[in-house]
């Protein structure tokens, strides 16, 4: 499982496994969002057997469903209160986490 750090406290990732939940908890992240709507693709976990996961290791959970290239206002507010109320560092994922990073991004800009 590879991710990219985007800054201190929030990491990015494509799809994840119920199975990556221990690597994810090893590597020292507190928090997990999941950005990708259930039933985008065949044969990805949906979002409830990963938050069982994340849940069952101790971790927070937090299921902001992104459409693929339809970032909307409510999606970045969302996002945006999870990452003040969730403990840091977070872990994000969605298909390839051009979503969670592109979510970020948003965030960033409007705190000006």
């Amino acid at each position: 499982m590879e991710y990219r750090q985007i800054s201190e406290d929030y990491s990015v990732s494509g799809q994840i496994q119920p199975e990556d939940v221990a690597a994810i908890k090893d590597a020292g992240f507190k928090s997990v969002i999941c950005n990708r709507p259930d039933d985008e693709q065949p044969g990805q976990p949906s979002a409830d057997t990963v938050k069982a996961a994340v849940e069952g290791a101790g971790l927070a959970f937090r299921y902001i469903p992104v459409i693929s290239g339809q970032i909307t206002a409510e999606n970045v507010e969302d996002q945006a209160e999870a990452l003040d109320e969730l403990e840091g560092p977070v872990f994000a994922y969605c298909r390839s986490g051009a979503r969670c990073t592109n979510l970020y991004g948003l965030i960033q800009q409007s705190k000006g």
